[in-house]
């Protein structure tokens, strides 16, 4: 299959070679045109580590061609570039054309759902609770893949087209899909957020010196069990809401292949055997600028609007703000256009179950 990718992060080159390795045809698109520059004038994209493997891929001139070329296409980028993303493909976007978000965040399906009704055009939306590979670049070509993750959970928009998102998604990254209750459910599943607060919050001087650091080595059993009390915090929303998520223990183990046991041993674990992965080295890291307010923000406005409280969630936010002299509550774009904090619980579960309505 044809597959867009957009993106051009460690994520996208992962998932590129990826597809490319398992015999579908990738294309990439940078926003900037920057990170694909490259690859337009020849350059092969090298993978190395759990993907081995060097190909040229294809290269789309601008956003209409990636969505036009491609049987599905694949949104890998940060959070903070979703909705303008968005905003670029709807135009382009045919009927029944698959678009899977690697992964989602802060309700983004339901604004691109909103902008595809808009134009009459009804496409699964389909949404991932992580991403497929994790890993870094090591230079504007070169991605170095940490590890290809054993289970993802995966769930679509509409809801009746969830079934048909699982069967797509295994033909092309395999059989790692773990279909969940719903939009809702894929909201509190991606884990980066909690994981990256702890993390970074007790790393931020590291960070902000450009320090080098292990960050499995540095998920201390401090570290860890501020990780697994903000777990609890999202596990209550979800029972709050009737749904299953798996939990951070659980996350750990399918993600890096590590033996269950508490979130620092299983990072300590992974340190040992030299899959660890560096913590950022700047302050300026998607730990923050992303799953602050991409992340934290409307998990902690969905506890909200179920009645349970997440005062872990809603005190990272605040001290990051602090830190960072920023009002991270006011960094996202996509819960003003979706007008998140007028809707009832019964009107978002609604939009979350069927999408958009078409006229």
């Amino acid at each position: 299959m044809k597959v867009s990718i957009l993106g051009a992060g460690a994520v996208a080159f992962g998932s590129a070679a990826f597809l490319e390795q398992a015999g579908h045809s990738p294309m990439l698109w940078s926003p900037s045109g920057r990170g694909t520059r490259p690859f337009a004038s020849g350059a092969p994209l090298v993978a190395k580590g759990a993907i081995e493997l060097e190909f040229t891929p294809r290269v789309a001139k601008d956003c209409a061609e990636a969505v036009q070329e491609a049987d599905a296409l694949l949104i890998c980028l940060p959070g903070f570039c979703h909705k303008a993303t968005m905003d670029a493909m709807a135009p382009h976007v045919r009927e029944n054309q698959p678009v899977i978000i690697s992964s989602h965040s802060s309700f983004g399906a339901l604004y691109l759902s909103r902008l595809l009704a808009a134009r009459g055009i009804r496409a699964p939306i389909i949404v991932w609770g992580t991403t497929l590979t994790t890993g870094t670049k090591s230079d504007e070509t070169h991605v170095n893949v940490i590890s290809v993750r054993k289970k993802i959970d995966v769930a679509a928009v509409p809801q009746s087209a969830s079934d048909r998102a699982v069967e797509l998604c295994t033909h092309l990254f395999g059989d790692r899909f773990v279909q969940r209750d719903g939009l809702l459910a894929i909201a509190l599943s991606n884990l980066n957020p909690q994981n990256h607060l702890a993390i970074a919050l007790l790393n931020l001087t590291r960070m902000e010196r450009g320090e080098t650091w292990g960050q499995a080595e540095n998920v201390t059993p401090a570290v860890g069990r501020l990780i697994e009390a903000l777990d609890l915090e999202r596990l209550a929303i979800a029972t709050a809401l009737g749904i299953h998520v798996r939990t951070v223990k659980e996350h750990f183990s399918l993600s890096f292949h590590v033996t269950p046991a508490s979130v620092s041993d299983m990072n300590q674990e992974m340190h040992r055997s030299g899959r660890g992965g560096h913590g950022p080295r700047t302050a300026d890291s998607r730990y923050v600028l992303e799953d602050v307010p991409f992340g934290l923000v409307p998990t902690a406005r969905l506890g909200r609007l179920v009645g349970v409280p997440a005062p872990l969630h809603e005190a990272g936010i605040a001290l990051f703000s602090a830190a960072y002299g920023r009002d991270f509550t006011q960094a996202n774009d996509l819960l003003p256009a979706l007008g998140l904090e007028s809707l009832t619980l019964d009107q978002l579960k609604a939009l979350a179950r069927d999408g958009a309505a078409v006229d």
